[in-house]
């Protein structure tokens, strides 16, 4: 009897990661463009506000990722390093985390944008985990390489910053600089950091334990 599955489990996980991102990203960079129009804000204004987005930049940095697996060309190298991958299990963990704790609570949504944001924060989190968890080989995380880890949201957080001076606007509650000021910013950002600290040394912890127990990936 052939137990085989008829779909291998990396394929599967990854044309469900391409495709969720890729279609969340679209549903949302329609509603927010309609939501814009209605509020009168011009195209490259909100071009500049919808890819100031943590969720939306991370999101398309999975695509990139599934997409380097699927079309393994020198252009997608970068998204196929075990760093990348790594780090990025770690950061969009920490996006549905946060949306879960803290952002749910702020807003109430309905309908696409419903649909949009369980698919961006909660459904494209949870697929490339568990991606990254059963298809990767693992054991090539090293703790040195913690701080590299942590660069890409220092340099968001920096660029956010400086994006703000410009147009007084800013993404996330937390990080809005004119209602809370530079120290209290600060202090979300650190705290921030360190929870994202945490979850990067998970991810190093769980790449070893599986490397240990899981001779080889799918």
């Amino acid at each position: 009897m052939n137990l085989r599955a008829p779909v291998n489990p990396r394929t599967l996980l990854t044309w469900l990661g391409l495709l969720f991102g890729a279609g969340g990203l679209v549903l949302q960079f329609v509603l927010s463009m309609q939501l814009a129009s209605e509020n009168g804000r011009d195209f490259p204004g909100f071009l500049g506000h919808f890819f100031a987005f943590y969720t939306i930049l991370t999101n398309i940095v999975l695509v990139l990722i599934y997409l380097s697996d699927v079309l393994p060309t020198p252009r997608l190298s970068l998204f196929q390093r075990p760093l990348v991958r790594g780090l990025m299990a770690a950061n969009i963990a920490l996006v549905g985390l946060y949306v879960y704790f803290v952002l749910r609570h702020l807003h109430v949504l309905e309908g696409l944008y419903e649909l949009a944001d369980t698919i961006l924060h909660y459904l494209c989190p949870t697929l490339y985990l568990l991606w990254w968890l059963v298809t990767q080989k693992h054991g090539q995380l090293r703790w040195n390489q913690l701080p590299l880890m942590l660069l890409p949201t220092l340099v968001y957080f920096l660029y956010i910053l400086a994006r703000g001076v410009w147009v007084q606007q800013y993404p996330y509650p937390v990080l809005d600089v004119v209602n809370l000021g530079y120290g209290q910013v600060s202090l979300n950002a650190l705290f921030m950091g360190s929870a994202l600290a945490l979850l990067c040394a998970g991810v190093i912890t769980a790449d070893k334990l599986i490397a240990r127990g899981v001779p080889r990936h799918v």
